[in-house]
Order: C-alpha cells, then sequence, then structure tokens
C-alpha cells in the first residue's frame, strides 16, 4: 500500500499542475524576506521551466487525442454556391444566368481495417506517456531545486567557518603582538600571526562568492524571474540548516522499488504499447475501408424562383481498396516495426542506466553515511585540541606554531562536517530520486 502511495501521489501533483496553466505565467514574484526549502519547492512546482514546459506538452498531445478520435464520429459538413453567368454560356434549358445549391452532408467510417481504433489507442498511450514524463521532470527539478537549497545552506555555513576561524586568528594575533609589546616573543611570532590572519581571508572571500553563486543556481532552478535590479538589490534570509538525520535503504529494496516506480520506465512501456498499435494502424492499410453517407441537397429549378428549386436527400455506402500501391504499406508496417523494436530496446536501456543509477547513488549515500558519522568526532576532538594548545601557549608551555596548526585542524574539520552533511542529504535525495520515489514535499499529507 506505501508503494502505491508513492506512486499515486506525484501522479495527483501533476495533475494539480495541469489544472493551473495561468498561474506560472503571473507578473514577476516579490524577493521574499526568508525562503525555506518546502516553500522553494512548491514555488518551483509553478514556476520551473522544465515543469511547465511537460506540462504544455501534455496539453500538446491532448490535440493530438481530440484529432485522431475525430475519425471515430460522423463528420458533418455544409456547402453552399451561387453563380451568375452570361445566357449564352448557360448549359441548361431555357438559358440560365444563375444558379445556385445546398448541400449537406454526414459521413460515418464503418470499417477500415482497424486502423481508426488503434490510431486512437496510439495518440491515448502517448498521452499517458506525456503525463509519466511530467513526472520524471516534476521529479528531476526537485531534486535540483532541493540541491541548490542545500548548496546554499554548505555556502552559507562555510562562510561562518571561515569568519570563526579568522576571529580565532586575529584573537591569536592579539595574543602575540602584545607578547612582542612586552619583548617576551620575537617578531617573527608576530609576523607569523599576520600572514595567517592574511590567508585566512583568501578562503572567506571564496566561501562569501560561492554563498551569491549558490543564490543564482537556487533562482534558476526555482524559475524566479524577476527584474535585474530587483535580482541583485534583493535576497531572503534562508532559514533551515544542514542536519544529519540518519537513514536506511536496503540495495536490493532499492532496485527493486526503482523498477516499479521510476516514471521514465513507466513512460517508456506506454510507447511500446503505442508503438505496437502503431503496426496496427499501418497494416489497416493492406484491407479495404467502408463509410456509410447520407445527406440533402437543394438546388435551382426551372425558373430563377428559390420557391421553385429542387430538394431532395441521398444515402449511400462508399468503399476503397488500395488492391497495389507500390508497397507503400508494407514500407509504413515496415517503419512501425523498427519504431517498435527501437522503443524496447531503449526501455531495456533504461533498465540498466537506472539499476546502474541507483547503484552509484546506493553507493554515495553509504560514503555520506559514513562521512558524516566520522566528521561528528572528528569536530569534537578538534575542538578540544585547540583549547588545549591556547591553554599550553598562554601557559608558556606551548608554542605558537601549536595554536596555529590546531586551528587550522579544527577549521579543516568543520569545513569536512558540513561538507559531509552536505553530500549526506544530497545522496538521501539523489537515491529517493533513482528509486522513482516523488520528493518528500509530494508525499507528505
Amino acid at each position: 500500500m506505501k508503494s502505491l502511495r508513492l506512486l499515486l501521489v506525484p501522479a495527483a501533483a501533476a495533475a494539480a499542475l495541469l489544472s493551473s496553466p495561468v498561474r506560472a505565467a503571473a507578473a514577476s514574484p516579490v524577493v521574499p524576506e526568508t525562503l525555506d526549502l518546502p516553500t522553494a519547492l512548491r514555488f518551483a512546482l509553478d514556476h520551473n521551466f522544465a515543469i511547465r514546459q511537460a506540462r504544455e506538452r501534455i496539453r500538446q498531445q491532448e490535440g493530438v487525442v481530440i484529432e485522431v478520435s475525430a475519425r471515430e464520429i460522423p463528420q458533418v459538413a455544409a456547402s453552399a454556391a451561387y453563380q451568375r453567368n452570361d445566357p449564352e454560356i448557360s448549359s441548361g434549358f431555357p438559358a440560365a444566368n444563375q444558379s445556385w445549391q445546398i448541400n449537406l452532408t454526414a459521413s460515418q467510417v464503418l470499417y477500415a481495417g482497424g486502423g481508426v481504433r488503434s490510431a486512437v489507442k496510439a495518440t491515448k498511450l502517448s498521452r499517458e506517456a506525456a503525463l509519466l514524463e511530467l513526472q520524471a521532470v516534476i521529479n528531476a527539478a526537485l531534486l535540483e531545486v532541493r540541491t541548490s537549497f542545500y548548496s546554499v545552506l554548505l555556502a552559507r555555513e562555510q562562510i561562518k567557518v571561515q569568519e570563526s576561524n579568522l576571529e580565532l586568528l586575529q584573537q591569536q594575533l592579539k595574543t602575540a603582538t602584545d607578547r612582542f609589546d612586552a619583548g617576551t616573543v620575537s617578531s617573527f611570532e608576530k609576523l607569523r600571526a599576520e600572514v595567517a590572519v592574511a590567508n585566512a581571508k583568501v578562503p572567506l572571500i571564496t566561501a562569501r562568492n560561492n554563498y551569491r553563486l549558490a543564490i543564482e543556481a537556487l533562482r534558476l532552478a526555482v524559475g524566479f524571474v524577476s527584474s535585474p535590479l530587483e535580482a541583485a538589490r534583493a535576497e531572503p534570509a534562508f532559514v533551515g540548516t544542514l542536519d544529519f538525520a540518519a537513514q536506511q535503504f536496503d540495495r536490493v529494496a532499492a532496485l527493486q522499488a526503482a523498477r516499479a516506480n521510476r516514471p521514465d520506465l513507466q513512460r517508456l512501456a506506454k510507447l511500446a504499447e503505442a508503438r505496437q498499435e502503431g503496426i496496427t494502424s499501418a497494416q489497416a492499410g493492406f484491407y479495404p475501408n467502408l463509410a456509410a453517407f447520407g445527406g440533402w441537397n437543394l438546388r435551382k429549378g426551372a425558373t430563377n424562383a428559390f420557391g421553385d428549386s429542387n430538394s431532395g436527400w441521398l444515402i449511400g455506402v462508399q468503399s476503397q481498396w488500395d488492391i497495389f500501391d507500390g508497397r507503400a504499406t508494407q514500407g509504413r508496417v515496415m517503419q512501425a516495426r523498427s519504431a517498435l523494436t527501437q522503443t524496447q530496446l531503449a526501455l531495456t536501456e533504461a533498465q540498466l542506466a537506472i539499476d546502474v543509477e541507483v547503484s552509484r547513488a546506493h553507493s554515495q549515500w553509504q560514503q555520506a553515511t559514513e562521512l558524516a558519522e566520522a566528521s561528528a568526532r572528528v569536530v569534537e576532538q578538534a575542538t578540544e585540541a585547540v583549547r588545549l594548545a591556547n591553554a599550553r601557549y598562554n601557559a608558556g608551555t606551548g608554542t605558537q606554531l601549536d595554536v596555529l596548526a590546531a586551528q587550522v585542524e579544527l577549521t579543516t574539520a568543520r569545513t569536512n562536517q558540513i561538507q559531509a552533511y552536505y553530500s549526506y542529504n544530497v545522496a538521501v535525495a539523489s537515491l529517493r530520486k533513482a528509486m522513482g520515489q516523488g520528493d518528500e514535499i509530494l508525499v507528505k499529507p
């Protein structure tokens, strides 16, 4: 029941998106004061350009279904003509200088070798494939948004780490300067502290630039379109942290879930069914077609008076059979069979690619889990090492080099920790997408 729920929720989300075509084309939105991950994901559902294009492809396919289905129902047409001419060229007797007629006809295909029915089935299957494509696009787009949001949080935390590192090094520089002024240390220690402070500014500058770039990548992922001035001056406060909440995934179960739930696999399966119907539609050219028709006709009578017009009805059947068409039908059947084979090969290839994708995602999740667990212990140890190094230095039993080395190790440990937490959250989201599960925001009630 749980797997069925995971399948139905993205479909419901896709249907909801399909029913709101105009909302995404509204005026440019205002940059919010704060932005959290759920808000970014919901915004992307309406504004992400890949999702909007996939939604339009469904509407396009619906138009194809309507067009092809029209061959199953009666066709009604009306025509009228009026002509005025020189009596000398009149073919009637007595000669007339004008003529008119009105025709009303209706026709219905009775038999077309199964071509009409199979063509309608093929277009409906193609529409179902387009809906599954929308689900796949939603999963991919929301993964990109989630990853981009995590990148913003990562860049923000890296700024904090580098700022903290710079602050500690500046405190160390102040201590070295005070000791130099007191004559207890050489100028070399002061110079070394100054160099450490200068070097610490470089990664801070880089972290701030990475933060700006991450925001732009997120803006592109969610489809946030605004004026250049608004985009340049407005920046929301991002709400959220990179946490580590361990989850369990079984590799075999993940592979089975991907085979059952991936919408791109289901899309190719639907297209294969449509290609099979395409063969039937092409083979219809080998058979005769039969149509019934009927109508009513009004035309000019012996005089020009409209009341003297002749009218009557007609009914009949019409059949056509291309006994030999230069092997054109055979060529169409060959094309249809080749299209089916190509789709089946694409389905098999996609299954292999998805198996590899799931295996890689599961391996990345395992690595990220181990790194996240290890990084927490390292930060605790590095923090204690800095405390001890400062205590020894202040007591005169340690060196400045010990303090600087401990601070470098702490900065490295903190950087590795937030990178590990980022990698873990991305790995979980990537594995869920590889398994064919919709984003958590679609699954949550």
